[in-house]
């Protein structure tokens, strides 16, 4: 993996060069992650004139879920407690000759910013923007490959608990159960906090887990996910608990579906992200229910659960080729109940069979 590191961090140095920046600090820790194979508690990257370093607080613990940093790079840890590696970073650049530096100012706080400044007073310090963000876009296979197992996983626990007894248990109970089987399954852990919703509170975006008892005729909508080596995936699904699902909950579900169906079938390269939002809009919005829908019908996915793209009306851009997304309309009823479907999919062209489902349970409206 050290010439895939290497190759990426080069592509970052192409960037500042163009942009006059010889050098660059990162910060944020997906992309510390993304660059150097591993980010340890606090670390920064330093993409130096003569050579790239790693400044961490600690020597980094080799632990996989937590990834290795590349061999290539040399690691410099600090010999104080205490002390700021992104401080370390720029004293080191001052003492090599270096003159600027490019910075992740979205991700930096101001007092962060204030002391580079201080410490290194004669450095010129420009902004990089999300220029490691979109680099991290579109993936390479290995990467895919994480978010597929990823996927696996999720998909594993999610059956798991469809064939145990549901009634009468808690939706922090259940939440927990799900956390858990990620874990045993291989996981890192989850991708992000596990959200179980019945009955009225799945007419709520965004619930979190309560002590509400799952009771006969509830919808039950259980969106979580799995972290794989640091990559993260989602799945939503919505059941009915009981025989015989009311007119309404089916009439919900299949608008809720065929949404949910027009978006992944507009995920192609060279569609506008904005087109594949509108697929899966345009349907909620001519059944009556444009009120209350979310900002995103989906949005990219990676080291971080929620990357770019984004899939909303306003969204500019167009899709490339491995791509992994989200498409997870929903439908809420404040009080009564809701619908959400969410899968994780990768972006392929027609030629290769069009977008690569990675989420694959069942997406029948199943009576549990």
């Amino acid at each position: 993996m050290s010439e895939v590191y290497a190759s990426r961090r080069n592509r970052l140095r192409e960037r500042c060069n163009a942009s006059g920046s010889a050098t660059a600090l990162i910060s944020r820790p997906a992309n510390v992650r993304y660059l150097a194979g591993a980010a340890p508690r606090g670390a920064v990257l330093l993409l130096g004139r003569r050579e790239d370093l790693l400044v961490c607080l600690d020597p980094p613990e080799d632990r996989p879920s937590e990834g290795r940093p590349d061999e290539a790079l040399r690691v410099h840890c600090l010999r104080l407690p205490g002390g700021d590696p992104a401080v370390a970073a720029a004293d080191l650049l001052v003492g090599e000759g270096g003159d600027s530096l490019a910075v992740e100012e979205h991700h930096l706080t101001v007092a962060r910013h204030r002391e580079l400044r201080s410490v290194a007073p004669g450095l010129r310090l420009a902004d990089l923007g999300g220029a490691v963000e979109q680099l991290r876009v579109v993936k390479d296979e290995e990467e895919i490959s994480c978010l597929r197992i990823g996927a696996e996983i999720a998909d594993q626990a999610l059956g798991e608990l469809l064939e145990s007894i549901l009634v009468g248990r808690t939706e922090r109970h259940l939440a927990l159960e799900l956390e858990r089987r990620l874990v045993d399954h291989g996981a890192d852990g989850p991708a992000f906090a596990t959200s179980v919703a019945t009955g009225p509170n799945s007419g709520r975006r965004g619930h979190r887990p309560t002590d509400r008892r799952v009771e006969e005729g509830d919808f039950l909508s259980v969106c979580l996910g799995a972290s794989y080596r640091g990559y993260r995936c989602e799945i939503g699904r919505t059941f009915v608990i009981g025989t015989s699902p009311a007119d309404w909950q089916i009439e919900l579900y299949d608008l809720v579906f065929a949404a949910q169906r027009a978006g992944r079938e507009a995920l192609a390269p060279g569609a506008a992200f904005r087109d594949v939002d509108r697929a899966a809009r345009q349907i909620l919005d001519s059944a009556g229910h444009s009120e209350g829908l979310a900002a995103l019908t989906g949005h990219g996915v990676g080291l971080e659960i929620e990357e770019d793209p984004q899939l909303s009306p306003a969204a500019m851009g167009k899709l490339d080729a491995c791509v992994p997304v989200t498409v997870e309309p929903g439908v809420h009823l404040p009080g009564r109940g809701g619908v959400r479907i969410d899968d994780t999919l990768v972006v392929r062209p027609e030629a290769d069979g069009g977008p690569e489902l990675l989420t694959i349970t069942t997406k029948e409206l199943l009576a549990l």
